[in-house]
């Protein structure tokens, strides 16, 4: 193979590949679709003018038809008042006309199938023009199906479950830290101090109610002089006003560290 061969070849095939990368099948079947159609009004003119020159012929051989009855007529009478010079004059008209008629009805056969043909062919190319046109538009949708594969292969190269799973991870490792430290705010703010405050001022109504309530025994005799029922209680009292007094200063020291 000579070198020209090879440089040729190479080129044709370069040219081949750089055209098939540029080509767009879509856009190709719309621009087929769009010159067939622009050829319609062409045939449309073509087949009118072959159907003018059919009706053309036939507006002549019918007027050759009445020239001819015409020209006969004028022989008869011509015949009949003597004048055979203009007879024959009329004949000879006659005998061209005659001619003309036939030539003209051979051409006027010729016309009329041309016509036909030239209709029928017309609508053939209007039939296949429909033809083609739903399957360009049904390899338009299918080239547009592909292309829309295409970016969701593409897309789905470029996804990466590894990275975006450490990311889900750590994201949700976030939420739940921050949903821990919810959780045990509001288990502190349910145990505040005020809460624990009232708690100590409840029970100290209720120490209040016992002292009450004994005085009233002692007061109707229903408690002895030396009973140490009553100093058992008031010892018992003490020892739970201490520790009141040292829950409601555990409290405070909560908080304060709280709010350090």
């Amino acid at each position: 193979m000579g070198l020209w061969a090879r440089i040729t070849r190479v080129f044709r095939a370069s040219t081949g590949a750089a055209l098939d990368k540029i080509e767009n099948p879509e856009l190709v079947l719309q621009q087929t679709i769009r010159d067939m159609r622009d050829r319609v009004p062409d045939l449309n003119n073509s087949v009118a003018q072959v159907m003018a020159t059919e009706r053309l012929l036939l507006k002549n051989h019918e007027n050759l038809e009445k020239q001819v009855v015409d020209l006969d007529s004028k022989i008869k009478a011509s015949v009949k008042m003597g004048r055979d010079d203009i007879a024959t004059a009329y004949i000879g008209q006659l005998q061209q006309a005659q001619l003309d008629r036939e030539r003209t009805g051979a051409q006027l056969e010729h016309a009329s199938l041309a016509s036909k043909q030239a209709l029928k062919a017309r609508d053939n190319y209007v039939l296949n023009m429909k033809k083609r046109t739903a399957e360009a538009m049904q390899l338009i949708s299918a080239a547009k199906q592909a292309k829309l594969q295409e970016q969701l292969a593409q897309t789905m190269e470029t996804f990466n479950i590894g990275d975006d799973a450490s990311t889900f991870n750590e994201m949700r490792e976030k939420i739940d830290r921050r949903v821990a430290a919810a959780e045990a705010k509001l288990q502190l703010g349910s145990s505040s101090v005020d809460n624990q405050m009232a708690d100590i001022e409840r029970e100290a109504m209720d120490i209040q109610l016992q002292d009450k309530l004994l005085e009233y025994k002692q007061q109707m005799g229903l408690l002895g002089e030396g009973s140490g029922t009553t100093s058992g209680k008031q010892i018992g009292a003490g020892s739970e006003a201490t520790n009141n007094e040292e829950v409601l200063e555990q409290v405070i020291v909560n908080e304060a560290n709280q709010k350090q």
